[in-house]
């Protein structure tokens, strides 16, 4: 399902048809390039996401006993966001893996769509934990619980500083792609939650009063849930193939009929695979005589420098099918 633009703009529907409306022939040439990235990098984003879930998970652990001990609501919070985290990084480290397999037959762009939908349902959990978040707190403050102050200011404390240590590891590369990114916020959003945990600790050993717990879960699921909608708006937008938003079609088809012969545009469809792998495809109407006198492969080549130069992203994979304009015309009814 690509994207379709509407109301797209065309030329007379005389100026498209030779005098007779026959067919002159239907031509398919077709541009495909592509964009290559470099094997070291994969490798070292796979290896900083192993070397962060091996600190969260180790994290987990002290927190899980942590909760035991306590009985913390915030405690419980940030443990089923760590939780979050571990699930989360492990779907960007599978993700990771999968998306620079080769294509197949079956799999022809391969597994580059594992990114994004590893990113919605790391956004996906982090909404759910958000919201189990916001209710259980609601119940505690009308009806709160005895904690353990000390015992969750040694567990807040420890995972704070093994959040700190995974922020760490994935600065460096949390801009490469959608996946990355998640699993860097999923990151960030626990360390502030183990930094609300350290305050709910520190003021109930102070004070005694055992509501700031419900307050800091509540502050922390306030954190969550909207950095998650951040990263799920995206990873939606590309799985229900919506033009990539640094691409305006309206230009494209612009930019396209200023070329020479080039009569009318046509199904116009723009999306992407991944993050960073966007594609179009275009019906682009020729004078007849364009496919006569060798014009045509000199046009098809200008479009492709057109898309991968002239607009807000490069467009290297593309599909462009170049018509004669007796052709088109038979079939300008079904245009897009």
């Amino acid at each position: 399902m690509s994207h379709h633009q509407e109301g797209q703009d065309s030329r007379n529907p005389h100026e498209l048809c030779g005098s007779n409306g026959h067919s002159a022939g239907h031509s398919h040439p077709h541009a495909h390039s592509h964009a290559h990235t470099h094997t070291h990098s994969h490798e070292a984003g796979r290896g900083q996401l192993r070397a962060a879930l091996a600190v969260t998970f180790t994290v987990l652990l002290a927190e899980i006993v942590g909760a035991a001990l306590t009985g913390s609501l915030t405690l419980l919070v940030d443990l089923g966001h760590m939780l979050t985290d571990c699930a989360g990084l492990t779907f960007a480290l599978v993700a990771a893996s999968l998306q620079h397999r080769p294509a197949t037959d079956r799999l022809t762009w391969g597994w580059r769509r594992a990114e994004v939908i590893s990113a919605a349902l790391q956004s996906l959990l982090l909404i759910c934990i958000g919201v189990f978040a916001s209710i259980e707190a609601i119940k505690r403050l009308i009806h709160p619980e005895t904690i353990e102050a000390q015992a969750l200011l040694a567990v807040g404390i420890i995972g704070l500083l093994g959040n700190l240590i995974s922020l760490t590891i994935l600065l460096s590369s949390r801009q490469n792609n959608l996946n990355l990114r998640a699993a860097f916020l999923e990151v960030l959003n626990d360390s502030l939650g183990s930094v609300a945990v350290i305050i709910s600790a520190v003021v109930m050993r102070l004070t005694g009063w055992i509501q700031i717990d419900s307050v800091t879960a509540l502050v922390i699921a306030a954190l969550i849930v909207p950095r998650a909608i951040m990263i799920l708006r995206p990873a939606g937008a590309i799985l229900l193939e919506s033009t990539p938003p640094d691409l305006d079609l309206d230009q494209v088809r612009a930019h396209l009929l200023e070329l020479p012969h080039v009569l009318a545009v046509h199904d116009l469809h723009a999306s992407a695979v991944s993050s960073d792998l966007p594609v179009l495809s275009a019906h682009v109407v020729l004078a007849d005589e364009c496919f006569h006198d060798g014009h045509s492969l000199e046009i098809l080549s200008e479009i492709e420098n057109c898309l991968q130069n002239h607009h807000g992203i490069s467009i290297f994979h593309t599909t462009v099918q170049l018509e004669p304009a007796s052709r088109a015309q038979l079939h300008r009814d079904n245009w897009h």
